[in-house]
């Protein structure tokens, strides 16, 4: 978790890890695209039901963020840095 700042360059992190991990950020941040490209790639390592089921994941956690930043919702410190 401590590398998860630097995944694209961190020796901890696969290929595979990588591009999960891109295809998020890709989804998450404001500005970012899932351009034809960066799929193409993605497909490198998952198949068509992994990329739904990591879409769907990413996707949710985007919707639930968002849901308790709107309504206040405080953080139940389920993680914790050690």
């Amino acid at each position: 978790m401590d590398a998860l700042h630097v995944y694209a360059t961190s020796p901890f992190y696969s290929d595979a890890e990588r591009a999960a991990l891109e295809f998020a950020d890709r989804m998450t941040i404001t500005g970012k695209d899932v351009d034809d490209e960066f799929f193409f790639r993605l497909r490198r390592y998952y198949d068509d039901d992994q990329i739904v089921e990591l879409t769907a994941v990413i996707a949710w956690e985007n919707a639930s963020s968002k849901f308790n930043r709107a309504l206040r919702v405080p953080s139940q410190q389920l993680w914790k840095r050690q």
